[in-house]
């Protein structure tokens, strides 16, 4: 892997804007609906057995946390998404004692949880943790992970279209042909594919001892009517960062528990675990990977900060800022309760 950027990770920074401790978790999902961060279920603390059924929405604008709706889920390792501007979908995780594939959805208008059901001819997994789910529209979403129960695990993972009806209450699983290598704990990402075929590849980062991205599914021109969130500085100072290292073909080895957003053409990944060290497996790296040029390439932001190091946390894209939510430290036992902003100074 390329290094970039002057040495101890200079260029790059986690600027704490909040913290509170209602945010303090680590495996939960963090979601914008509304100019609201969504952040549900996750961990209390390394060790915990049982996940936390709790809400959290935080104002990015004032800075503030406050409580949600109750008797939500009780999930970890699960993944949200946004449907229809109005509902927060809770797919699959861990309750405590088993995976799940099933849906719960905030009503983000009435402020109360719906346990939604599988619909006649849907074709669930298993049980889903440490999974992904990513809009491809505004009620379908690819699902890519780790499939199985609690005491099996395939050697490859299948990949499932998952459609959501707001108006009925129902979810309905259909599996793809397609399948990738066995993952969990990975990313995924829906970006823009250069060269004279334009269109949109979702990659799957992580999560196994590789580090080639898998490709989890491919749309042409046209096909993804989803709108990303602009972020014109974010992307111009990204590409202006990219600008003063040398990219690598290879990413990440064995990187898992990391977090990844999508800013224009960039992916960026942060933190996350190591499978390729025994010890001082956390990891405290912002990693970009850059779609404007084919083949790709990645560059890789080393920091000497050990208190940033984090693993089983989220980052979110509002207002043309990257915010970091949650996750343990340095001990892959305390959780943070901090939000921090991503800043770049070139």
């Amino acid at each position: 892997m390329a290094l970039a950027g002057p040495p101890g990770g200079a260029g790059w920074t986690w600027r704490p804007v909040a913290r509170d401790a209602l945010l303090a978790r680590a495996f939960h999902s963090c979601t914008e609906l509304r100019g609201r961060f969504y952040v549900v279920g996750g961990l209390p603390g390394g060790g915990a057995s049982e996940p936390s059924g709790d809400t959290v929405l935080f104002d990015p604008a004032a800075g503030q946390a406050v409580r949600g709706a109750g008797d939500g889920p009780r999930r970890s390792h699960h993944d949200a998404a946004p449907v229809g501007g109005r509902w927060l979908c809770v797919v699959g995780g861990w309750d405590g004692s088993r995976r799940l594939a099933t849906v719960a959805a905030l009503d983000a208008e009435r402020g109360a949880w719906e346990a939604w059901s599988a619909a006649p001819g849907s074709r669930p997994p298993v049980g889903l943790s440490s999974h992904t789910c990513t809009r491809v529209s505004d009620r379908e979403l690819r699902v890519a992970g780790r499939e199985g129960g609690t005491r099996t695990q395939r050697r490859c993972g299948s990949i499932f279209t998952l459609r959501l009806d707001p108006g009925a209450r129902t979810y309905c699983y259909k599996e793809e042909g397609c399948r990738t290598a066995s993952r969990s704990g990975h990313c995924a990402a829906l970006l823009p594919t250069p060269g004279p075929r334009p269109g949109h590849q979702l990659l799957l980062f992580g999560g196994c001892s590789s580090p080639e991205p898998e490709v989890a599914g491919h749309w042409s021109l046209g096909k993804i009517k989803e709108e990303p969130p602009a972020a014109p500085h974010l992307t111009e100072q990204l590409a202006r960062l990219v600008s003063k290292g040398q990219g690598a073909r290879q990413g990440p080895r064995g990187l898992r528990h990391h977090s990844c957003s999508v800013v224009g053409p960039f992916a960026v990944l942060f933190g996350g675990e190591t499978l390729t060290r025994a010890r001082d497996t956390i990891c405290n790296d912002l990693y970009i990977y850059d779609t404007r040029k084919s083949p790709p390439l990645w560059f890789h932001f080393p920091c000497a900060d050990r208190g940033l190091k984090r693993v089983g946390h989220r980052t979110c894209l509002w207002n043309d800022q990257l915010y970091l939510v949650g996750g343990f430290g340095e001990d892959g036992r305390t959780p943070s309760p901090q939000v921090c902003i991503l800043d770049l100074f070139i």
